[in-house]
């Protein structure tokens, strides 16, 4: 859930106006999320996603990102390479335990 959150905060809050209002604790604490419902949400984030990106040009992406999230502000471009990153980092995470479950 957390991936979600931090998409939807970032990127489709931030970027797409979508009004998002992020439960980062509950992000962390939930525990067996039903399947059809995790893949409900990864869908609806990844439109959210998709549909936010869709309205960047070069020059917003230039734009400081309006929200401080490290010590010192970035660039929008800065932010979503960071949060690229990030996901790739997790998506990692998610195929080492998927390889564990295998065995």
């Amino acid at each position: 859930m957390h991936l979600i959150g931090n998409l939807n905060t970032y990127i489709g809050k931030e970027i797409g106006k979508t009004g998002y209002v992020r439960n980062r604790d509950l992000e962390f604490s939930l525990k067996n999320i039903p399947k059809e419902e995790l893949l409900k949400k990864i869908d609806l984030t990844i439109e959210v996603v998709d549909n936010a990106l869709r309205k960047l040009t070069p020059e917003l992406l230039a734009q400081e990102f309006p929200v401080m999230v490290f010590e010192e502000k970035t660039s929008t471009e800065y932010l979503l390479v960071h949060l690229a990153m990030h996901l790739s980092y997790h998506l990692g995470q998610i195929n080492y335990h998927r390889r564990l479950l295998d065995e």
